[in-house]
């Protein structure tokens, strides 16, 4: 690879994430490869261990969009490891010769072996609150702290996460889920079947995403068993949780992981989209990027009564909100009756405007004033 790859941008760009890029396709590949238009983004991930050397691979996913895995062997921890991560990314600064940079972290916990980088400005998108998820480092509040010490600006994935940062640094902002709703649209106009769904019958119930600790199974179960004539499509990895818990019913479809290219074309094929969310701390500040997408896709939602949710697309009326499994029957019956037409028409009235590139703008012209405002106090940049 040329490691000289030019850049038209001002400065490139470290993206510190927890995130695997080719896991699911979510909110920082959305931001990241809209930041790849503008200059260089080395998406930096956490190490994987194995073999007998120390290295970097880098891979690209388009143009100027850089993707780094540290390999390192096993058996280190602590400091040490630190140490060689920090190394690891000072060699690939000299091998790209990356010199004026802005830092985004979606994990504090890679602070650790970065804090010695002097960026033209540090953002941290806090899409999730990370410490409520499953086998969460007991040092990440500390790495948090420090880190809003170190931020210039603080993003957050939803309101509730919001509500919660703000008054921990002095420039917190709001950015919610956002939609690529051309992409989503493509399932109103879909007509082939996707060949691992196009014999489960209908009405199917749908949904897509992560199946780990946050999802309520026991709803699930509790639904299926209620309504055996439906059928229930679950699309997605399961992460951190044993699969031998998951709920097993002839009318509940495992799918596994699928492409982002791909979802239109399963969500096409549904009659309903579900988001059955457990209500736990794991899932009490996040904001689902799939109610957008499934409605964006022309699906009537159900979904539990997560914060972000009902506010404000409970509020709204464009999604039913559910508790119990009789509750989540019975709004699943009232989403097959539904005049379609009416809540498309909603839909697209209050999604008007909304997208991942009006996000990604407001985000940088944020960032821009950062860098801006250093370089009028003569601060280097």
């Amino acid at each position: 690879m040329n490691a000289s790859t030019y850049s038209y941008a001002p400065y490139d760009l470290l993206c510190f994430s927890h995130l695997r890029w080719d896991f699911v396709y979510q909110r920082p590949q959305h931001l990241m490869s809209r930041f790849a238009k503008r200059g260089r983004v080395f998406v930096i991930e956490e190490p994987i261990f194995g073999g007998e050397e120390t290295t970097f691979e880098v891979s690209m996913r388009g143009e100027n969009l850089y993707v780094v895995v540290p390999h390192i062997p096993q058996g280190l921890s602590g400091q040490p490891l630190y140490d060689v991560q920090r190394s690891l990314l000072q060699d690939l600064l000299t091998a790209f010769e990356i010199e004026s940079f802005i830092t985004w972290y979606y994990t504090p916990m890679m602070l650790a072996w970065s804090d010695h980088l002097h960026p033209m400005a540090t953002v941290y998108d806090c899409m999730d609150e990370l410490s409520a998820f499953k086998f969460a480092p007991p040092e990440l509040h500390q790495r948090e702290k420090e880190l809003f010490e170190r931020a210039n600006l603080v993003f957050t994935g939803g309101r509730s996460l919001y509500e919660a940062k703000k008054e921990q640094h002095g420039a917190v902002y709001a950015f919610p889920s956002s939609i690529d709703k051309e992409h989503f649209a493509r399932a109103l106009t879909i007509n082939e079947e996707m060949p691992d769904q196009e014999n489960i019958p209908s009405p199917r119930i749908g949904f897509i995403g992560v199946i780990d600790e946050r999802m309520d199974l026991s709803l699930l179960a509790d639904i299926a068993y209620l309504k055996p004539e439906w059928n229930f499509v679950m699309i997605g990895p399961v992460v951190k949780i044993d699969e031998k818990d998951l709920p097993r019913r002839d009318n509940i479809y495992y799918l596994g992981g699928k492409s982002y290219d791909e979802l239109p074309g399963y969500i096409a094929g549904w009659d309903v989209a579900m988001m059955p969310f457990a209500i736990n701390e794991s899932t009490r500040y996040i904001s689902p990027t799939k109610t957008p997408e499934y409605l964006a896709a022309g699906r009537p939602v159900v979904s539990t009564r997560i914060q972000d949710v009902f506010s404000p697309y409970g509020e709204e009326g464009l999604v039913r909100i559910a508790e119990s499994p009789q509750e989540f029957v019975t709004a699943m019956q009232s989403a097959l009756d539904e005049d379609t037409a009416d809540r498309r028409r909603r839909v697209d009235e209050f999604m008007r405007g909304m997208s991942w590139d009006s996000t990604f703008a407001a985000m940088a012209e944020l960032i821009e004033g950062v860098v801006q405002n250093r370089r009028e106090k003569g601060i280097a940049v």
